[in-house]
C-alpha cells in the first residue's frame, strides 16, 4: 500500500498535541493528500473530531522514575520505533510531521534513521522534551511564538515562525466583532475555562471574587463557568448566596462560540487556549498551570502579557481579592478591555495549518492539483 501524496502526522493523545494535528490534517486533505496520526492509546477517542484519518497507534513512553522504569521506557520506545518503521515501508509517506508527546518520539526517531523528510511543530514558548530531543537531526522546527525557549543556536537555521494551528471553527468566527460594552461597563460577560482538567483553583476563586464585590457591581457581570464535577454544587450555592444565576457546566461543546461571546476569559495557559484566544481576538487572564513541565504556561502566559493582550497571574498570586480588583478596574475603564482584544486579535489570523501544510510540501516537494473536498468524520483505525 503506498502512496506518494501520503503524509504521517505524529501526536501525543492529549488536545495540546492533537488539536494542531487536526487542523494540518484538514489542510494537507484539503490539497489532496492522504494523511494518517500516529499516536498513543491516549489518542484512541479521535472518531468525533478528526476527519477521513487512518489513526495508528504506537508504543511509547515518557522517560523518568528509576532504572528500572527508565529500562522499560527504553524498551517502550524501541519497539515504537520499529513499529513506526513498518508503517513507513507500508505507507512510504513523503514526510513525517511530529506535534510533541510520547509517540511523537519513537515516529520521529524511526523518520530520521531512514532518512525521511522531517518537521517537528513546537505549540508552547519552550520547547518540549519530546521535540527537544529529536530538534538537531530533523529537517525544520516550526514554532508558534517569534521567541521559543530551548531552541539551541546551531538549531536555529532550522526555524520557522507558523503560528499554532487551530480548530477551524474558530478561524471561521475571527471575524466575529469584540461584543459591544454599556457605557457604564454593565454586561461584561466572563467565561471561565479549564475545570475539567482539574483546574479547582477557578472554582476556589472566581465565585468569591465576584460574591465580594458590592452588589451594584456584581450585577454588571455575567458569569460561564466550567466546573468540575465535584466542585458544582459548591460553585452554584456560592453564586447563589448573592442572587447571581451563573451558567455553569463540566464541559462546553460550543467553546469557539462561547469564546467568541466573552469579553474576558479566565483559564490556563496551555498552548492550543493562547492560539484559540489570539485568533478569536479575546482578552484573557491567564493562570498558568504552576506544575507544567519545563513551566511552559508561564512562558506562554508571558508572551500574551508581554504584547498586552491579557494579564499573567501565577495561581500563587490568583486570590479572590487580587481578581476582585483586577475585575473592578475592568469596569471603571471599559477601553481596558478593548485594547487588549485588539492585542490579541493581531496574534492571531497567521493561518497556521496552512503555514506547516507549505512547509511538508516544500520538503516533500509535491503540490498536488486539486483536492479531496469534505472529508467524513470517521476514523479507519489500524493496528500499527
Amino acid at each position: 500500500m503506498t502512496n506518494n501524496r501520503h503524509i504521517m502526522l505524529a501526536a501525543g493523545g492529549t488536545g495540546g498535541h492533537i488539536f494542531p494535528a487536526i487542523a494540518v490534517a484538514e489542510a494537507l486533505i484539503s490539497r489532496g493528500y492522504t494523511v494518517s496520526l500516529i499516536t498513543d492509546a491516549r489518542g484512541k477517542d479521535l472518531g468525533s473530531v478528526m476527519p477521513e484519518v487512518a489513526v495508528h497507534r504506537i508504543s511509547a513512553s515518557g522517560i523518568g522514575g528509576g532504572f528500572v522504569a527508565k529500562a522499560k521506557a527504553v524498551l517502550s520506545i524501541g519497539i515504537g520505533v520499529a513499529q513506526a518503521c513498518r508503517l513507513f515501508r507500508r505507507f512510504r509517506p513523503r514526510c513525517i510531521v511530529g506535534f510533541g508527546g510520547y509517540p511523537s518520539v519513537p515516529t520521529m526517531l524511526a523518520a530520521i534513521v531512514r532518512s525521511l523528510p522531517t518537521i517537528i511543530h513546537e505549540q508552547n514558548a519552550v520547547l518540549g522534551r519530546a521535540n527537544h530531543l529529536v530538534a538537531g537531526r530533523v529537517s525544520m522546527i516550526a514554532t508558534s511564538f517569534a521567541e521559543t525557549e530551548g531552541v539551541s543556536p546551531e538549531n536555529a537555521v532550522k526555524v520557522v515562525m507558523t503560528g499554532n494551528p487551530v480548530r477551524q471553527h474558530f478561524t471561521e468566527i475571527r471575524n466575529r466583532p469584540y461584543p459591544p460594552l454599556g457605557p457604564n461597563g454593565e454586561g461584561i460577560k466572563i467565561l471561565i475555562l479549564g475545570g475539567s482538567l482539574g483546574a479547582k483553583v477557578f472554582s476556589d476563586v472566581v465565585p468569591r471574587a465576584i460574591t465580594n464585590m458590592p452588589e451594584a457591581l456584581r450585577r454588571r457581570f455575567a458569569i460561564v463557568q466550567q466546573c468540575r464535577a465535584e466542585d458544582m454544587d459548591r460553585v452554584r450555592e456560592t453564586y447563589d448566596s448573592v442572587g447571581i444565576s451563573p451558567e455553569l457546566a463540566t464541559f462546553f461543546e460550543d467553546v469557539p462560540d462561547r469564546m467568541a461571546a466573552a469579553h474576558i476569559v479566565i483559564t490556563r495557559a496551555g498552548a492550543s487556549t493562547i492560539a484559540e484566544l489570539a485568533e478569536t481576538g479575546r482578552p484573557a487572564i491567564l493562570v498558568p498551570y504552576p506544575h507544567a513541565l519545563d513551566n511552559h504556561q508561564t512562558a506562554n502566559a508571558k508572551s500574551i502579557d508581554d504584547h498586552e493582550a491579557g494579564w499573567l497571574i501565577p495561581q500563587d498570586g490568583f486570590t479572590p481579592e487580587s481578581l476582585t480588583i483586577r475585575l473592578e478596574g475592568f469596569v471603571n475603564l471599559t477601553n481596558t478591555l478593548t485594547n487588549a482584544a485588539k492585542a490579541a486579535k493581531s496574534l492571531g489570523g497567521r493561518n497556521a495549518a496552512e503555514a506547516v501544510a507549505d512547509q511538508v510540501e516544500r520538503l516533500s516537494g509535491t503540490r498536488p492539483n486539486g483536492g479531496a473536498g469534505p472529508a467524513s468524520d470517521r476514523v479507519r483505525e489500524i493496528a500499527a
